[in-house]
């Protein structure tokens, strides 16, 4: 099989990549080693920037977002028992954020390739990329039980820190940088209705909690627990307590309990590799760089990357100049540290180290009131928050 574009892994990414390169009027075909079940099922990220939500609309894919998504307009932040809301619209232009989770995003992506666009593969295992360095490079992957090889023009690697688009790059041509926290969070679906209409973060001398959704009938919440904690060592009453008392403020608010229907745990780390290109190779999402979710940037930054590819690719074909495919890596990780900065702000201005002093403790309290009697530092918040623009 031949294409112009081999794209690894049918996440938000890869199909998102796909439907721009279709809107293009350029072929691909999307290798996925799970099946259509598990792609539609797999929790992960919620919380889409105003980029990423331009994108999808533009992309003929925002339809049910627009009808079943939840805009929002801003966050609260708890301290001390104190509460102050950041006004995304007054501080950033306009710009917002919609709470609609992946699973979706996907479920709508994959309904508009299989209706109109290129040959999406579902249990087809891509095995490995070769020739990246040359003109035309493939992927060798295995599909209803035999080896097969697609043929491409150019590779991009939307298969996850695990893949085996990273490994393609020589070792010897790459950095990384990373940080693995002392800290995880506790993460539980509640079928009850969010306690609050738009998102929380709390910091708590106990440490930090996150009240989130999914939807107006199902609530998101995140507890920090130490690394490596068990989530089924956590009983369904003490979560709801310990929630309770790190949401705890001096007015009349009250956290609302119901059913908890999923426990999981999120380790909490920082990643980036350079570079994002190798040849005819392009890394994107956590092939390439991971974020801490404090800042709700994972799906986002993966969003940037193909879109960069996307515009990159289409400048080729009409101009016939690869100047913008040259720079994709250079041109994404300014965008990725900018996120990994956010990122690595947010984690560290609301989680407790547990080895924290009395010294750390108050300076967290001094940012968190700058940010509540600051206008500029509050913008830069939302700025970060509602997403750095794509270039």
């Amino acid at each position: 099989m031949r294409t112009t574009v081999g794209i690894i892994g049918a996440g938000p990414a890869g199909l998102l990549l796909a439907r721009l390169l279709h809107g293009a009027g350029i072929d691909s075909v999307v290798l996925e080693s799970r099946d259509r079940d598990y792609v539609e099922h797999r929790q992960r990220a919620g919380i889409l920037e105003q980029g990423t939500v331009d994108v999808l609309r533009e992309a003929g894919a925002g339809e049910r977002m627009d009808r079943e998504g939840l805009p929002h307009d801003g966050i609260e932040l708890r301290y001390d028992r104190k509460r102050h809301r950041v006004d995304f619209p007054a501080l950033t232009g306009g710009r917002s954020v919609m709470v609609y989770a992946q699973t979706e995003v996907c479920k709508d992506l994959i309904a508009l390739q299989l209706k109109d666009g290129g040959p999406l593969l579902f249990e087809a295992e891509a095995l490995a990329v070769e020739g990246a360095d040359g003109d035309s490079p493939r992927i060798r992957y295995r599909h209803e039980g035999r080896e097969d090889a697609l043929e491409c023009e150019y590779v991009v690697g939307c298969d996850g820190f695990w893949g085996v688009a990273r490994k393609a790059i020589p070792a010897e041509l790459t950095q990384v940088f990373e940080r693995t926290y002392p800290f995880a969070w506790l993460g539980i679906l509640a079928d009850v209705p969010p306690s609050h209409d738009e998102l929380v973060y709390a910091r708590h001398d106990r440490g930090f909690a996150l009240l989130s959704m999914r939807s107006p009938s199902v609530s998101r919440l995140y507890l920090q627990v130490p690394e490596g904690t068990d989530a089924e060592s956590w009983g369904d009453e003490e979560i709801w307590d310990e929630l309770e008392r790190r949401f705890e403020t001096d007015d009349d608010w009250t956290l609302d309990r119901g059913p908890i229907t999923q426990k999981s745990v999120t380790p909490m780390r920082s990643y980036v590799h350079e570079p994002m290109r190798h040849g005819r190779l392009f890394l994107a999402g956590d092939a390439a760089h991971i974020v801490p979710p404090t800042g709700a940037k994972g799906l986002n930054l993966a969003v940037g990357d193909v879109v960069t590819f996307a515009r990159a690719l289409a400048h080729k074909r009409e101009t016939g100049s690869a100047e913008r495919l040259d720079a994709y890596s250079e041109t994404c990780l300014r965008r990725v540290w900018q996120a990994e900065r956010f990122s690595y702000d947010m984690t560290g201005l609301l989680h407790r180290a547990p080895d924290a002093t009395a010294f750390e403790d108050r300076m967290q309290r001094a940012r968190l009131e700058r940010i509540a009697g600051s206008t500029a530092a509050e913008t830069d918040l939302a700025e970060g928050y509602t997403g750095f623009p794509f270039e």
